[in-house]
């Protein structure tokens, strides 16, 4: 695949992400992804955005001021 920043070549990866949110900080590691080789322009399947999504939602509710997921575990 090709990246749609650069046009180099993208390869499966993973990264992690840190989300401010209204009542604090989320981080969520080991996020599947591809990655470009050239720019790091880092792009999402639309399985891995929802599920980003759903969890996020999920942390929405306990209100932590940090809260650090491992997305392996919550997938």
């Amino acid at each position: 695949m090709k990246c749609m920043r650069c046009g180099n070549d993208i390869f499966e990866s993973t990264t992690s992400e840190a989300i401010e949110m209204d009542f604090g900080l989320l981080v969520i590691r080991n996020i599947p992804c591809y990655k470009c080789e050239k720019c790091d322009e880092i792009f999402y399947t639309g399985d891995v955005v929802l599920k980003l999504e759903e969890i996020t939602e999920k942390v929405k509710q306990l209100e932590q001021e940090v809260t650090i997921i491992d997305y392996q575990k919550a997938a």
